[in-house]
């Protein structure tokens, strides 16, 4: 008979193994109680020395996997199930060899016939299930064989009906023990599942910050170069933004980020420097209330953000348009308003394609933790775009 002891399992079914020896360990523990005249009755009519070494091996054995669940490796457990389930069949095979031939009343029967069930258990613990209840049948068979063999005056007739008894009622255990053990393998498989489809989920999503990453950056940086350089008489400004935009491939080429946090002093001062790169003739004004530091990830966010959204501005809003930044900072928060009196557009029909709001603005700012973005127009009453950061606990 092979043995099934793999050394690795999955939580769910790593516990329900332990919970099993226990419930097995406690059966036994409560048969040898239970049963303990008639074992010391049957003395009678065997050897000396067996029954000591029977119950050595039936009830000595079916204590352990209870005592090994409390162990880290269930690898212990299993072969601990193997030997108990495997002494109970060596029990009741021996027994036909030390009988002395004294019979029982008919409605007596051996010790060990009281729970063939207990040993199959046992080996549901330690087998895979078809052992287990092949175990079973053979232990449930050969007692109630026993049973009409010693007790006097019973009849070949009666053995079936007792058999049949005997297999159905150490079924529904048996069979319990083994979708328990099922429904633990089963989740842990799920669990493997889920954590599998998290990790690939994860994966995507980086793949996706990374592509709107991507799209920001020619939206923001090589579309807005080309369209400055379309431009008569823009040759400066040409070179500034492609200079920044070759920068930003670098920095993404070489992998080299700055952690270092801004004070909010120097978040300012940079998107006061975003706001003039993008229009230097909006207005900015600053309220202030206290000292702290932001992330280098949230100031470079928002400042990006705030570009894009005076461009778009300085692009669709109007030649006659006024644009103006009201930025406040305290600590753990930074807001920035940018607004204009221009034409306003229906944030609803701008299309999918469109990298600029959706992307270089929405995307950008949600991407970022403890971001926010709103973005607010309507036909002919200007637009005003709210970008904030607020420190998360």
């Amino acid at each position: 008979m092979v043995l099934s002891l793999d050394s690795t399992t999955g939580e769910n079914l790593d516990r329900i193994l332990r919970m099993f020896a226990r419930f097995t360990t406690v059966g036994y523990v409560a048969y040898a109680l239970m049963l303990s005249g008639s074992v010391v009755e049957w003395a009678e009519r065997t050897p000396v020395w067996w029954t000591p070494v029977a119950v050595a091996l039936v009830f000595g054995t079916g204590l352990v996997p209870g005592l090994l669940s409390f162990r880290e490796s269930v690898r212990a457990i299993r072969w601990s199930g193997a030997v108990a389930a495997t002494s109970f069949l060596v029990v009741v095979a021996s027994f036909p060899f030390v009988w002395n031939g004294n019979g029982v009343p008919i409605d007596n029967g051996v010790w060990f016939a009281a729970f063939p069930g207990l040993a199959s258990i046992a080996a549901v613990i330690a087998w895979p299930s078809w052992i287990a209840f092949s175990h079973m049948v053979i232990g449930c068979v050969s007692v109630q064989v026993i049973n009409m063999w010693v007790r006097d005056g019973a009849t070949i007739g009666g053995l079936f009906p007792e058999i049949a008894f005997a297999i159905m009622f150490c079924s529904l255990f048996v069979g319990g023990s083994v979708m328990a053990l099922r429904t633990g393998r089963i989740l842990d498989t799920t669990t493997a599942q889920t954590h599998a489809a998290a990790e690939a989920a994860a994966s995507q999503r980086g793949r996706m910050v990374e592509r709107e990453r991507f799209d920001a950056l020619t939206h923001d940086g090589v579309m807005a170069t080309l369209l400055v350089a379309s431009r008569a008489g823009a040759s400066e400004q040409v070179g500034a933004l492609a200079k920044a935009t070759i920068t930003e491939l670098d920095d993404i080429r070489s992998g080299v980020r700055t952690d270092r946090p801004f004070t909010l002093d120097e978040a300012v001062v940079h998107l006061r420097a975003a706001t003039a790169d993008a229009d230097d003739r909006a207005a900015f004004t600053c309220v202030s209330d206290g000292d702290g530091k932001a992330p280098s990830d949230a100031v470079w966010a928002l400042g990006a953000a705030l570009s894009e959204a005076l461009r778009n501005s300085v692009r669709h809003a109007g030649a006659t348009a006024v644009r103006r930044v009201d930025v406040a900072t305290s600590p753990g928060r930074i807001s920035v308003r940018a607004s204009d009196d221009g034409v306003g557009f229906d944030p609803s029909a701008v299309a999918p394609h469109r990298l600029g709001v959706a992307v270089s603005i929405r995307g950008r700012m949600a991407s970022l933790p403890g971001g926010t973005s709103d973005v607010s127009s309507s036909p002919g009453g200007g637009t005003v775009v709210s970008l904030g950061w607020t420190e998360n606990d």
